[in-house]
């Protein structure tokens, strides 16, 4: 059965979507004119809590969105926004006395939870190579050099690989190195290491250093070796220093997230090997969240236990790395069904995700695909950056 829409009827959907509505909203509701930066937190229907603070990752994500935005469509505005978030994160997030981002700041700009956590370094590095790709602006990978030496400084493992989770402001230690209140306590995380990988792709684009080329490179050979389970293609989430597994908990949404990913990893080192390894284990993890996680209406489960309950609630990021992720299977391995399943996740954000009345997305459902109103649109992990990248995807993989 061949798509309902052609390819370019498809890209203009996404188009739409990303320059009507979510580009259009963060661009003006969150973005905090007397203060500086971004309000902490909005609700659903676009009321503004300036007491929650403002996250680092946030900040990163808001820079890579219309970074990359301008980058596609030459908009002023677009860069004008970037430069606003550049300007906030270099300015107020940046740690001056031992250097690196803040995990939090205050309204005023000031730090209110100030360790280091090596995601929100991710982000920063992440944003500020995709900010130097369309401006040319030294600062930028000065910046984000710096990011990398001091990640590589205080976090690398010298002995097992990898990366540990967080470090206190002066980058010593910590007992707790949690992402969230979530998660467990755990000396390194898949998820951490997805988005540092992530940004060390980003970032050898524009540097080629042999050292942060060689942190790649091993990035994506842990994430073979010790992340992604042979037998079952779903990701361990939680390890201790030796790459025990803390946990038996399926995350759907990273799945389908790394199956992208990690190919993108692999084709920036150029590595014949690794580009092979890559996108076999990116079908076989596509297949398995489509056996495992896939809706008949369309939806995505993003996670379950490891007593094997599935989270019923519906989470927006997981849908739109979901639409990219099937995507890039039916590329990869020419199955139709991985195409169909794309297209269905698709119509099913349209139909229960995009919020028509105030503007961008929401982003929790229940499993009926009701709207959670009283989770909040704009937070500390609530960001453009899944959905918008979504949008740019698929327009390049459409033909564009």
């Amino acid at each position: 059965m061949k798509p309902a829409f052609s390819n370019s009827e498809l890209r203009k959907q996404f188009e739409a979507e990303l320059r009507e509505n979510i580009l259009k909203y963060w661009m003006t509701h969150p973005l905090d004119r007397e203060n500086g930066g971004f309000y902490g937190e909005i609700t659903n229907d676009n009321q503004i809590h300036n007491e929650i603070e403002r996250s680092a990752v946030l900040c990163g994500r808001l820079l890579w969105t219309y970074s990359l935005a301008y980058n596609h469509f030459k908009d002023e505005s677009y860069l004008e926004t970037a430069e606003w978030f550049f300007d906030y994160l270099t300015t107020r997030f940046w740690d001056e006395k031992y250097q690196g981002i803040y995990w939090a700041l205050d309204a005023q700009g000031l730090p209110v939870n100030d360790r280091k956590h090596t995601y929100a370094q991710a982000f920063a590095i992440y944003g500020l190579s995709a900010y130097y790709q369309v401006t040319g602006r030294e600062e930028s990978l000065s910046l984000a050099k710096q990011l990398f030496k001091l990640i590589d400084q205080h976090t690398y493992d010298n002995v097992n690989g990898g990366n540990i989770e967080c470090r206190a402001r002066d980058w010593s230690t910590l007992t707790d190195m949690r992402l969230s209140a979530l998660e467990i306590d755990s000396q390194k995380s898949m998820n951490t290491l997805l988005h540092l990988m992530e940004a060390y792709t980003a970032l050898s684009k524009i540097w080629p250093d042999a050292l942060l080329i060689r942190r790649l490179d091993e990035l994506v050979r842990i994430f073979i070796k010790h992340i992604i389970d042979p037998e079952t293609a779903h990701q361990r989430l939680f390890f201790d220093e030796q790459w025990q597994s803390l946990s038996g908990q399926i995350s759907f949404g990273h799945d389908i997230e790394a199956s992208w990913l990690l190919l993108e990893a692999a084709e920036a080192l150029n590595d014949t090997d690794l580009i092979a390894q890559a996108k076999a284990i990116g079908v076989d993890m596509a297949q398995k969240v489509y056996q495992q996680a896939c809706g008949a209406d369309g939806s995505i489960i993003y996670e379950e236990e490891a007593n094997g309950q599935q989270v019923s609630k519906r989470h927006w990021w997981a849908h739109a790395e979901a639409v990219v992720g099937f995507y890039n299977a039916y590329q990869l391995s020419g199955e139709d069904h991985y195409q169909k399943a794309a297209l269905r996740v698709w119509e099913y954000i349209q139909q229960h995700f995009v919020d028509r009345k105030n503007g961008d997305w929401f982003k929790v459902l229940e499993e009926d695909g009701t709207a959670i109103l009283d989770h909040v649109k704009v937070g500390p992990w609530e960001c453009p950056y899944h959905h918008a990248r979504m949008c740019m995807e698929m327009m390049v993989r459409l033909g564009g």
